[in-house]
């Protein structure tokens, strides 16, 4: 009568996450910091003293942005630890987003240039 169910990490899809340690969080806490202390330098220093022009401070602001978007997401809500499947489908959402909202951001930049003004 008395049935003894035992849980392992393995029915609940936990066992992967266990690779989450807690030297490997200070390590992706340490790249943030030193990808956010590079932000700064190229917004405080680089750009406002001329050492970079300001379309490439731009570019590279934006590059490490979505690198520290990349490990925020992958590690900090356990995204590397998903199946390929759902990694993939919601990079190419995401993607197809970001598409979108450029290509809306260019035509009603265009719109507004070639419409008669009334």
């Amino acid at each position: 009568m008395s049935e003894h169910h035992t849980h392992t990490s393995k029915e609940h899809g936990h066992g992967e996450h266990a690779s989450m340690s807690k030297g490997k969080i200070w390590k992706v806490f340490f790249i943030l910091l030193f990808i956010t202390v590079i932000e700064f330098i190229i917004a405080l220093w680089a750009i406002p003293g001329d050492h970079m022009s300001q379309s490439v401070g731009n570019y590279v602001y934006i590059f490490l942005t979505l690198l520290k978007a990349f490990y925020i997401v992958a590690y900090f809500m356990h995204l590397k630890y998903e199946k390929l499947g759902l990694q993939l489908s919601l990079t190419v959402s995401f993607v197809f987003i970001i598409y979108f909202i450029v290509l809306m951001l260019i035509e009603g930049g265009y719109l507004h240039l070639h419409m008669p003004r009334v």
